[in-house]
């Protein structure tokens, strides 16, 4: 087996699951060599508790590692990965890919700006994204777990082997927040829901009607058109808190509806937000010439539990962001699992190893952002049909 040692930059949320997920790579002998972070403090604690070293700089980090591991906030995406391509080494970002952050004034709110702007600077911070891979001999790695999601790649295998035509995808992800303290200002998340919640949804439907183009025509089926609408609801002045959703979002939406045509004419429905009670909402739902399937990504049925003391379950992890255990739960027996997370890495470190297809690449997370920012050009124009200018 091939010896291949990973790097993880960062030391927050992220950084954790990722190195979870690192644990259950079995194709590769694989070594954490360390990790990387701005904040010594939480660097220390995360490498402590992982028996891991703590690493000075950066470049130190990327100079003993062969795979890097972004899970900073999204502003920091671009300028790391840049750095680690010019160094020959494969790049693992974490979603969102990249974005649009302001423009470095201190005044600077996300309600106010240029949409068309914001995408202009988003394309330009793909493409060199994209020019920095095509330069090295490394390779961008989009660590969008959805795709690698095992009902996900069920769904494609069936799509595959049908030759199925997708006429409408309805997608969601909702949540009562995020877990990151960065999430609810536009310069450091480069939007809201859309944005930290979207991405899910949104790559999902793309790579679907991707996998659809290349097995029945040997090309990918990508968006050519969106409209959007976004909400702030927890923002409002009349919004009633009654403590149980996150709120303190300074500028950027909690809810958004995303409609995308393809350029074969079918669609797809987006909903992400944080105005959801009871843990998570993350589906995809395929209708299809065919076949119709419900990926429940999360919550999903593989086991119920009723639990009527809530004191009971202190020491029980029952599913992500649920309100209260007691009462019935739809308990994850393993909740990684079903979220792809050990998936994606075993297929991110077989292609590091033995140059296997790379199935969530540069390409898709950058279809991805255009599609994202070219609908919060929609949402400015009151939901108004867009059109998708790709990066190529």
């Amino acid at each position: 087996m091939k010896n291949i040692k990973a790097g993880i930059i960062g030391s927050g949320f992220a950084a954790r699951f990722h190195f979870d997920a690192l644990k259950r790579v079995y194709s590769v002998n694989l070594e954490v060599v360390g990790a990387f972070s701005g904040n010594s403090k939480k660097l220390d604690e995360f490498t402590t508790a992982r028996g891991i070293q703590s690493f000075g700089s950066l470049q130190a980090l990327i100079e003993a590692a062969d795979v890097l591991h972004v899970c900073t906030p999204p502003v920091t995406h671009e300028q790391i990965a840049v750095e680690v391509l010019k160094q020959g080494k494969h790049v693992i970002i974490e979603k969102p890919f990249t974005g649009y952050f302001g423009d470095g004034s201190a005044d600077f709110n996300g309600d106010t700006f240029s949409r068309i702007e914001g995408l202009h600077m988003a394309k330009e911070s793909v493409q060199r994204m994209l020019q920095a891979e095509k330069e090295s001999t490394g390779a961008i790695m989009y660590a969008e777990n959805w795709v690698y999601a095992p009902a996900i790649q069920k769904e494609k295998e069936v799509i595959e082997k049908t030759g199925a035509q997708i006429l409408w995808i309805q997608a969601q992800q909702s949540h009562s927040g995020s877990h990151s303290l960065d999430y609810g200002q536009w310069r450091l998340s480069g939007g809201g829901s859309l944005m930290g919640k979207g991405a899910h949804p949104i790559t999902a439907a793309l790579y679907l009607k991707q996998v659809e183009g290349l097995k029945r025509k040997g090309v990918a089926i990508r968006p050519r058109k969106v409209s959007a609408v976004t909400h702030a609801l927890t923002r409002m002045p009349g919004y009633i808190n009654e403590g149980h959703l996150r709120t303190g979002y300074k500028d950027v939406e909690d809810f958004a509806s995303v409609h995308i045509v393809f350029e074969d004419g079918t669609v797809a429905d987006i909903i992400a937000s944080e105005l959801l009670h009871g843990g998570v909402k993350n589906y995809v739902e395929v209708h299809a010439n065919n076949h119709r399937t419900i990926c429940n990504i999360a919550p999903n049925n593989a086991m119920q539990t009723y639990n009527p003391v809530e004191a009971n379950f202190d020491e029980v992890y029952v599913v992500e962001k649920t309100g209260s255990k007691q009462g019935w739960s739809f308990i994850s027996p393993d909740e990684a699992w079903f979220n792809g997370y050990q998936h994606e890495m075993e297929s991110f470190y077989r292609s590091a190893a033995f140059g296997d297809a790379i199935e969530s690449n540069s390409q898709l997370a950058a279809d991805v952002i255009t599609t994202i920012y070219t609908a919060y050009v929609s949402a400015e124009k009151r939901g108004a049909a867009v059109n998708i200018s790709l990066a190529e």
